[in-house]
């Protein structure tokens, strides 16, 4: 059974699409590597048909929870306030929202197919801004499974827990990771995929270097070269 897909997978997921935006949904989640989210954000401003460069916007909302008695932070499982000591009943939440925004570079072929799109569908409007996809991430989700099915694409297994899961968009921003640290797992290729992928922490790059296998198989080879 497969880890991660490989490109040509994503291809007859291209194929198997009914219509152009589901193939280009497919292409893009795996072109720009980006999360469901953010694909489903972008909007008519964030394409650069001229630099060949969109813009990703990542969004966030994180909970903090405080004491109601003098407003210390607070995690989920504190039943007292760790500074006043006073029992927690009901926590203060407040919601912060944190927007990251990251430019990428997307290849010429996908830029025409996204030119074809936007040439035959208008916009959609929503909130004072053209969206390209009028589609919510459970329809997305839906979109990717079906392509995948219609493919004849087995469900793939995740190598930390060794559990099943069907193919979904999440699982072509990791296909997109695993080939770019397959072509280069330098230091400057790691990098650039950290910063590809909108990662805060470089050790989260890192995992897909482990789950492409090659640096494990390279550190084994190397071990009997002498020997050669």
């Amino acid at each position: 059974m497969k880890v991660y897909l490989e490109p040509g997978d994503i291809d007859l997921m291209e194929l198997a699409a009914t219509c152009l935006r589901d193939r280009l949904l497919v292409r893009l989640l795996f072109r720009l590597g980006c999360r469901i989210s953010e694909a489903l954000g972008i909007t008519m401003t964030d394409i650069d048909f001229d630099q060949r460069m969109v813009t990703i916007q990542h969004l966030k909302v994180r909970t903090r929870l405080s004491c109601t008695h003098c407003y210390a932070r607070l995690s989920r499982t504190h039943r007292f306030c760790p500074k006043c000591g006073f029992e927690v009943g009901l926590a203060i939440t407040q919601d912060r929202e944190h927007r990251r925004f990251r430019r990428i570079p997307l290849d010429e072929d996908s830029l025409e197919m996204l030119r074809q799109y936007v040439g035959r569908n208008k916009p959609i409007l929503k909130d004072g801004k053209n969206y390209i996809f009028g589609i919510n991430r459970h329809r997305a989700w839906q979109i990717v499974k079906d392509c995948a099915d219609r493919a004849g694409l087995p469900s793939l297994v995740n190598p930390e827990t060794g559990m099943i899961h069907n193919i979904s968009p999440h699982r072509l921003r990791d296909a997109f990771a695993v080939h770019a640290v397959k072509l280069n797992d330098s230091g400057d290729g790691l990098r650039l995929l950290q910063e590809h992928l909108g990662h805060q922490s470089i050790t989260t790059t890192m995992r897909y270097r482990k789950v492409s296998g090659e640096e494990q198989r390279n550190w084994y080879e190397k071990l009997w070269e002498e020997d050669g």
